[in-house]
């Protein structure tokens, strides 16, 4: 707000002629009246607005008349003084800088500049930094590493059988993509593995592996600024299992509950725990927006890299929920296929036959890292990282918006960000879940933004892995990565009888493909809402 007459603020005492008058105050949450003590010096023009309780004065610039003005509006308060602070037509909003106490007596001048000198200045233009992808790691049904898990999709591997961690034989559904065989050693210690939730067992493991695919020696890792180094892998589900087993506990007596029930649980505790063992100090939380989770954390620890905040960050996303509780939640959800006969052709996008997704466990996690920090170090870059955007529906719980609005838009703003035209897209790997009304909506959606692009392709990972639910997205990312790195996409399997306007021009086959890719656009979407996608292109 401009001044009109004087732009210092002083607190202290001063000669005063005290008063006390009940005032209407205009607030942030309404209107309320109080009574106040107003100290008026005789010569000055600035005004003491005194608290009744404390009797400590705030002094401002005011005009004569202030007092005479009923009505004042509140713009902050001075928590150091218990003091409300006024705009008027002759009153300056008061510089933001702290407040030390003063001795009894004296005045103590907090600013003394002109309205001009008080504006806040613009950040100076900084330049780009550029963002790739620098190392991978997965943890799925069909492989442990990049290499495996992306040789099995390309030949069309299955990863979708019978449940064997648990008897789920009096459920209506009885397939997953579940982790057969999956260790820990020489990635995590086993103290830490008997203890931890499956979730961030895989986490920690397929981050490490990452680190390790990008060249990240013990070394090297000493000769980092940890300060600028990252964490930010989140989940879906969290710690479903150790919770799960502390309620069990529970019925027996509080005393038999694990005491690392609560912190295993919460989604943010892999990302947290993997910081404290590489020990880097950057940016570390987690997201959780269900199914598009591992999407907002790539997107969210590209930026921080952006930004300037840090240089290297790893992201992604894990979940493990293939438990009773995990399955029984989505089997009350109606969410989940039945074809429990035939496993591997369960998980069909886009087919006519489809009767919802099959769930999978897992980890994928990307390490991203500065273009020039990458070069100096002399890191083998895979990929670079161009954007992406997130929007929500707004519509419904579990239902994508019918019109596909929430989609749309998410497309286009990323696009956008990135600054990458429509027709440069010839590569998206779909959220796709094999669900009915989900599959054919995103379609519709991705024709509306790209149109009958001939050079077009599109496929679902999901049709071999199940969905990962909170992993999906960073697992799908690494196969995005790899498609670009080999020039090759991954089949659609089990697409036998596409959709009624699905054009299959459009969709990849039941073989794999060669395919040169511009850039690729990775979508994941989640309940609540939740959209997202981001653009990967080769590094040039």
């Amino acid at each position: 707000m401009a001044s009109s007459t004087v732009s210092s603020w002083m607190i202290g005492s001063c000669m005063s002629v005290p008063g006390e008058k009940e005032h209407e105050l205009h607030g942030f949450f309404g209107i309320y009246k109080s009574k106040c003590k107003w100290a008026i010096p005789s010569k000055t023009t600035k005004g003491v607005f005194i608290n009744s309780k404390s009797n400590n004065p705030l002094t401002f610039p005011i005009s004569s008349s202030f007092l005479s003005q009923p009505n004042r509006t509140i713009t902050g308060f001075s928590s150091s003084n218990s003091c409300f602070l006024f705009t008027g037509s002759a009153v300056t909003r008061p510089p933001t800088k702290s407040i030390s106490s003063a001795q009894t007596g004296e005045v103590m001048a907090i600013a003394s500049q002109s309205a001009m000198e008080a504006a806040p200045k613009k950040k100076p233009p900084t330049k780009e930094r550029r963002v790739v992808v620098t190392g991978m790691g997965v943890t799925t049904p069909v492989g442990h590493d990049p290499h495996t898990f992306y040789e099995n999709l390309l030949e069309g591997v299955s990863g979708i059988s019978e449940i064997e961690a648990f008897d789920c034989s009096q459920y209506p559904t009885r397939i997953a993509g579940e982790i057969k065989s999956f260790s820990t050693d020489g990635w995590i210690v086993p103290k830490l593995s008997k203890r931890m939730d499956k979730f961030m067992l895989y986490m920690l493991t397929a981050g490490k592996k990452a680190l390790s695919d990008g060249g990240i020696t013990e070394d090297m890792m000493n000769e980092l600024d940890k300060r600028r180094c990252g964490v930010l892998i989140g989940s879906a589900m969290g710690g479903m299992k150790v919770f799960n087993d502390a309620i069990e506990a529970l019925r027996v007596s509080y005393r038999k509950m694990n005491p690392f029930c609560v912190p295993f649980a919460t989604t943010n505790m892999g990302s947290a725990m993997l910081a404290m063992d590489l020990g880097w100090m950057g940016p570390n939380y987690s997201i959780s927006t269900a199914c598009a989770t591992s999407n907002f954390c790539i997107l969210n620890a590209a930026n921080h890299i952006i930004r300037g905040e840090a240089d290297l960050m790893l992201c992604g996303g894990s979940d493990a929920a293939i438990i009773p509780i995990g399955l029984g939640g989505f089997v009350a959800c109606r969410a989940l296929s039945q074809r429990n006969t035939d496993p591997s052709r369960a998980s069909r996008p886009w087919d006519s036959n489809r009767d919802g997704f099959v769930m999978g466990e897992g980890a994928g996690v990307l390490l991203l890292e500065e273009l020039e920090h990458a070069k100096q170090r002399g890191a083998t870059i895979y990929a670079e990282f161009l954007g992406g955007s997130f929007t929500c529906d707004a519509y419904h719980m579990t239902e994508p918006h019918p019109k596909g609005t929430g989609v749309i838009l998410c497309v286009e703003k990323a696009l956008a960000q990135s600054g990458v035209s429509k027709e440069d897209v010839n590569y998206i790997n779909a959220h796709a879940t094999s669900t009915p009304a989900g599959d054919l909506k995103e379609y519709q959606a991705l024709v509306h933004c790209f149109g009958q692009n001939p050079e077009l392709r599109v496929n679902s990972t999901k049709s071999m892995i199940g969905h990962l639910l909170g992993a999906a997205g960073a697992v799908e990312a690494v196969a995005t990565i790899q498609a670009i790195r080999t020039g090759w996409v991954h089949p659609n399997i089990n697409l036998e009888n596409p959709d009624e306007g699905v054009d299959t021009n459009i969709l990849v086959g039941p073989k794999k493909e060669r395919l040169d890719i511009k850039v690729a656009l990775s979508n994941s979407f989640g309940f609540g809402g939740h959209n997202s996608s981001i653009l990967f292109a080769p590094y040039k």
